[in-house]
């Protein structure tokens, strides 16, 4: 996948994740960035605008006949575009139907009209559903998601399955933790600087405050992905991506009040286990998998939380 030459197709690279993607892509050969910019940036990409092996295309992955002329010849699709609120899909239930499973099946019936073989897909630990604090391993199951998202990442992953069974592709599929780092534009950790921004004396957590998730900075994520795609080789992989630890709500509020330099702020929680309908209050995961790849994180969870709100404090969260 590193031969020189090599082209790469990225679906949502304007985003968070994606745009840090094709920073180390551009490194290895010419990128195409496929993105709607409905929840991505372009100045996310602008210093890549204007490179000769680099190209952007602002379109919808439901526009299927500009989908599938642009896919053609490129080797490699990373597919990273979503839906990236989860909550969102309460009030538009057809929400990650479409920007999910929907653009999904686009991307891989657009790949096999062109005979591009290789798809890198970003799951969610969503699809594991409510396991509680048993470390799930990818062979967890059965799989019942609790969130429409959740679903459309299932949906999505057995429409790669199928795809790679019965058309020679093949792919690798990473169920990641909460990817947080510069760039991010949603999420408890914006969500919270933005409203200390605001009002320094008082925050709201939703739930108690004793949701817990394992963080990965998006470093690490890109070091594993790219790892695992070099070293893994089945028509199918599958691949938690986090770290072993976990990081609580409350603990998230505490770091961000901290580093903010504020004292005195008042916590108020709207109660339940749970953020909202469709959270999973507690994740934990197995990556033994990728452990045996030779990847472990550079950062625990607590870690990569404490870095990634020094980062978005010094300027990393832009576009709000």
């Amino acid at each position: 996948m590193t031969k020189k030459g090599t082209k790469y197709f990225v679906t949502g690279g304007a985003g968070f994740i994606g745009s840090h993607l094709v920073d180390r892509l551009v490194e290895r050969g010419g990128v195409t960035v496929y993105d709607n910019l409905s929840s991505g940036w372009r100045e996310f990409l602008e210093h890549h605008l204007g490179r000769g092996d680099f190209n952007f295309i602002e379109a919808d992955l439901l526009d299927f006949d500009t989908l599938k002329g642009a896919i053609g010849g490129h080797d490699v699709v990373f597919h990273l575009a979503a839906n990236p609120d989860v909550r969102a899909g309460i009030a538009a239930t057809d929400l990650d139907l479409r920007a999910g499973t929907m653009a999904s099946y686009n991307v891989l019936e657009a790949m096999r009209r062109n005979g591009v073989k290789q798809v890198v897909f970003a799951s969610s630990s969503t699809v594991y559903g409510d396991a509680g604090i048993t470390p799930v391993g990818e062979d967890y199951g059965p799989l019942r998601p609790i969130s429409l998202y959740g679903a459309s990442k299932l949906g999505s992953e057995g429409l790669i399955s199928a795809f790679c069974h019965l058309f020679g592709m093949q792919g690798w599929i990473f169920r990641l933790a909460n990817i947080i780092g510069p760039r991010l534009t949603h999420g408890v950790i914006f969500n919270f600087i933005n409203r200390l921004k605001e009002n320094p004396g008082q925050l709201e957590i939703l739930g108690d405050g004793r949701q817990q998730k394992p963080y990965l900075h998006v470093d690490d994520c890109l070091d594993g992905m790219l790892l695992a795609v070099e070293k893994s080789g089945e028509p199918l992989n599958v691949f938690n991506l986090g770290p072993a630890s976990s990081t609580s709500v409350v603990r998230i509020a505490e770091v961000i009040v901290a580093a903010m330099g504020l004292k005195g702020v008042a916590f108020s929680y709207a109660g339940g286990d749970r953020g909202w309908a469709g959270d999973v209050p507690q994740v934990r995961f197995d990556v033994s998998s990728m452990n045996r790849l030779g990847w472990k994180p550079k950062y625990s969870s607590d870690q990569a939380v404490e870095r990634t709100v020094r980062e978005l404090l010094s300027g990393g969260a832009s576009n709000e």
